[in-house]
C-alpha cells in the first residue's frame, strides 16, 4: 500500500527531496505543494483522515520541527504519530509502538537523515506481545 505524505511550509522542501529520492516508494502527496505559509494542523488533519478512512495504512508528516504536527496528529484516536531524530528512533517508533505516522522536522532533519529514518521505519516490523498491549491502550483510551 502507499504511504501518504504531508507537510506545511516548513517542511515542503524535505518532503519534495523524499519524493524525489526514495523511488522505490509510492507515496501519496497530502499537500502543501507550495512554500507559501499553511497551518500544520490542517495538512495533518488530511493525512490522519485519510489513514482513519483506511485510504493508506501510515504516512509522513513533516513541519518545521516535527513537533506541532505530531501533537495534532495524536489527536486522533488510531493514529500513532512519533517525531524520529535518529535510526534508534525510527526503528523503535515501528517496533514498539507501531506508529503509523512517522514525523519529521524539514528545518532540523537533514536530507540524508530523513531518506535513512524513512527507510528504517518503513522496514521495521512491529513486534507486538507486551508492546501489543501497550498499543491497545493508547488507541482505546480517552483521558479528559
Amino acid at each position: 500500500m502507499s504511504i501518504g505524505i504531508a507537510s506545511d511550509h516548513g517542511g515542503y522542501s524535505l518532503k519534495s527531496y523524499i519524493q524525489s529520492n526514495l523511488t522505490t516508494m509510492k507515496f501519496i502527496d497530502y499537500g502543501t505543494n507550495t512554500l507559501d505559509s499553511v497551518h500544520y494542523p490542517l495538512i495533518a488533519d488530511k493525512l490522519c483522515q485519510a489513514i482513519l478512512a483506511g485510504d493508506i495504512s501510515r504516512g509522513i508528516l513533516i513541519c518545521g520541527t516535527g513537533i506541532g504536527i505530531s501533537i495534532r496528529a495524536n489527536r486522533y484516536q488510531g493514529i500513532r504519530a512519533a517525531l524520529a531524530f535518529d535510526e534508534f528512533t525510527a526503528e523503535m517508533a515501528k517496533a514498539h509502538n507501531n506508529a503509523n505516522i512517522l514525523c519529521l522536522g524539514g528545518r532540523t532533519t537533514s536530507n540524508d537523515t530523513a531518506l535513512k529514518l524513512i527507510t528504517t521505519w518503513a522496514t521495521t516490523r512491529f513486534e507486538g506481545g507486551r508492546h501489543a498491549t501497550r498499543v491497545e491502550l493508547l488507541d482505546s483510551t480517552t483521558i479528559k
